[in-house]
């Protein structure tokens, strides 16, 4: 009798396991923004900052539950961050058709939807909601509901009309699963996530105040060189992009960079501070961070011209000053006096201030890459600014000025000329590396900046 020939299985079907490609979570992802949009959340400054605690939401119970099973194989004891029926597994999954124990996942979502109208998003306005703001304020919280409280701060409400509507977004969301996912990159969700943050600096109007292009951040990061060890600052760090470009930097491809186990949480604990005024800004930062691997983003939420503190929960163990500051400040700002009063140098125009305050962050040899408009370095009618650049090249070698073409900005909405500034604190400046871009004609995708400072 013939042997019975083995039947060949197509590669399709051999790699059916993993559900969720790059293109397919894309597609998950924006398929809750276009829901999102027919239902009250029509802007990206709507739809984004309603996306980012819900996704946040989806990956924190992600987390806790690997977490929670690697604690039980070793004996270990684990307190959730959320527990029922605050957890995402117990009020946003998806029900199963049965459910024997009647605790089974999505549990409190088949409760609330088998009552009246509305009563599920009536449930998490009432009650999910203010529970997690909450969380900071308890004697015993921990640094990770502290960050979990926070990016929920400026959530008075769920935006989305109807509860089908909210019920859809979350099936979107809920169908993202680790196990589904490509196991070469944990926090896959952060390449998504940028995406939607230039959606914020595209779309939103005046949102590119808050959005670096990721090639100019990706080319400052690489020159600056942040090393494992060194504190990282952004004074104004919108929705995080310097600092969760620092830490992909840092952390190299696939880990390379990282020896030693100490390492990585080095990286995830002490290492990444920043400060944000703007409270639907704030979140979004604390959430970009996160999916990137930040564990303890170390984030204050005030305005850092004047001092004046909304939250400062997440700075504890801030260092007075810092090895490495990447930053964009904002151009064009009008500050009162409140802001001027701690400065040497007294003015309304705000990127100078945020130029003294980064002068003075920077520790002795650290190293700062920063975004300028063009007026810092060729205005000459007001003190402050011939002063500041004075103080600049007295305490600092600026050892390389790039005038970035003209419309570097424009698809963050901002059509300022702009220039990045490379410098070294400790040694007076001595000779400047100036490259002119000015007449490229470049696209950004295709930006590649190369420098030496020899």
């Amino acid at each position: 009798m013939p042997a019975k020939r083995a039947k060949k299985i197509p590669a399709k079907k051999a790699a059916a396991k993993k559900t969720v490609t790059a293109s397919s979570l894309d597609s998950k992802v924006y398929a809750a923004c276009d829901i999102m949009r027919r239902s009250n959340c029509s802007g990206a400054m709507n739809y984004i900052p309603e996306l980012s605690w819900i996704l946040f939401l989806r990956i924190l119970d992600e987390l806790e539950y690997q977490e929670e099973k690697k604690s039980a194989m070793l004996g270990l004891p684990f307190t959730p961050s959320l527990k029922s029926p605050y957890r995402w597994r117990d009020w946003a999954s998806t029900p199963p058709d049965q459910d024997a124990t009647g605790k089974g996942p999505g549990w409190k979502r088949r409760e609330l939807t088998a009552g009246e109208v509305n009563q599920f998003k009536q449930w998490m306005n009432e009650q999910l909601i203010p529970h997690i703001k909450e969380l900071k304020n308890q004697s015993t919280a921990t640094a990770r509901q502290k960050v979990v409280s926070e990016i929920l701060s400026g959530v008075e409400r769920v935006r989305i009309d109807t509860d089908r509507n909210l019920l859809d977004v979350l099936d979107k969301i809920d169908g993202i699963r680790q196990d589904a996912i490509d196991d070469t990159h944990v926090f896959a969700l952060s390449q998504v996530y940028e995406g939607l943050l230039a959606d914020l600096g595209e779309k939103a109007g005046d949102g590119g105040q808050f959005f670096t292009p990721r090639e100019i951040i990706r080319a400052v990061v690489r020159i600056i060189d942040p090393k494992i060890g060194d504190k990282v600052y952004d004074p104004s760090c919108g929705t995080g992009g310097f600092l969760a470009q620092a830490f992909e930097h840092m952390r190299g491809e696939d880990g390379a960079k990282i020896r030693f186990a100490c390492d990585l949480e080095t990286l995830r604990q002490e290492t990444f501070y920043g400060r944000e005024k703007e409270n639907l800004i704030y979140p979004i930062a604390l959430s970009n961070l996160v999916l990137h691997g930040i564990d303890l983003p170390h984030i204050w939420h005030g305005n850092t011209l004047t001092g004046d503190a909304l939250y400062e929960g997440l700075w504890e163990g801030a260092p007075p000053q810092f090895d490495v500051i990447l930053t964009n400040p904002p151009f064009g700002g009008k500050e009162g006096r409140d802001a001027q009063a701690d400065f040497a140098y007294q003015t309304k125009a705000t990127q100078i201030l945020f130029l003294q305050h980064v002068i003075d962050s920077l520790a002795d040899g650290g190293r700062c890459g920063i975004v300028l408009d063009e007026g810092v370095l060729f205005r000459t009618t007001e003190d402050a600014f011939i002063r500041t650049k004075r103080k600049l090249l007295e305490e600092c070698d600026l050892w390389c000025i790039v005038s970035l073409p003209g419309g570097a900005f424009s698809g963050a909405g901002a059509g300022v000329k702009t220039n990045l500034l490379f410098f070294t604190k400790g040694q007076p400046t001595k000779k400047i590396w100036y490259y002119d871009l000015s007449d490229l004609k470049v696209r950004l995708p295709d930006l590649d900046i190369e420098m030496s400072r020899n």
